[in-house]
């Protein structure tokens, strides 16, 4: 089903509303388009019969018009030569050149009129059609813009994402780092009671140094996620 079912549905149409309840707007306009170049063809062809008309009416015209010339020429050379009963008949046959005539001019008016909204038809369809194609630009300027911009953003946002991995697993080290640094202590030392108490003092150190490198991860990443 197309998008308009008559002509009047084209001119008539608002296409931002059309536009505006579309799913796929790209794929409407598109289809618009089409639909108004087929009864842009439809209507051209009308009006070229109309115009073909219209000639065939003239060429009809003038030999009715002579016609009725010929009669009055054979009216008027019977009552000459005192043949009224002639003159009578040839002023039938004017007569009726002359209703034929007439009607002829009837159609020929008909025609004219119709081919003059025609052609006021083919203007306010043209109109309509640039309109619809000025539209397809800008939305395939827009698609094009909003996938650039959709493109960025994914890669700045990757970009966001492995920089904080790297930042994470650099504070992972570190304190994998520290943690060696206490069992460190405890390798190939005396078990005397000084070198007990220096032990535990040193890892009091260190201890401290490795929860106040945690609350700095756990702030960072903080910040981080929001």
């Amino acid at each position: 089903m197309g998008i308009f079912t008559r002509f009047s549905d084209i001119v008539n149409s608002n296409i931002n509303a059309i536009l505006d309840k579309a799913e796929d707007p790209e794929k409407i306009v598109r289809l618009m388009i089409q639909e108004m170049e087929d009864t842009l063809v439809e209507v051209r062809s009308a009006a070229a019969r109309s115009i073909a008309d219209k000639k065939d009416l003239n060429r009809k015209l003038e030999a009715m018009e002579g016609e009725q010339r010929e009669w009055d020429g054979k009216a008027e050379l019977a009552i000459r030569k005192g043949r009224e009963d002639l003159a009578k008949a040839a002023l039938v046959e004017k007569s009726r050149a002359t209703a034929a005539a007439d009607a002829i001019r009837a159609d020929y008016v008909a025609i004219d009129e119709g081919l003059a909204k025609l052609n006021d038809d083919i203007s306010r369809l043209e109109a309509k059609l640039q309109d619809a194609k000025a539209r397809q630009k800008s939305l395939l300027a827009r698609h094009k813009t909003a996938n650039s911009r959709l493109a960025a953003r994914k890669k700045i946002h990757n970009y966001q994402i492995e920089d904080a991995m790297v930042r994470f697993e650099q504070y992972t080290r570190r304190i994998d780092d520290v943690e060696g640094r206490i069992e460190a202590y405890d390798l190939g030392l005396p078990k005397d009671l000084g070198h007990e108490f220096a032990s535990l003092e040193a890892e009091e150190s260190v201890n401290r140094e490795l929860d106040d490198l945690k609350r700095r991860v756990r702030g960072t990443t903080t910040e981080e996620s929001n």
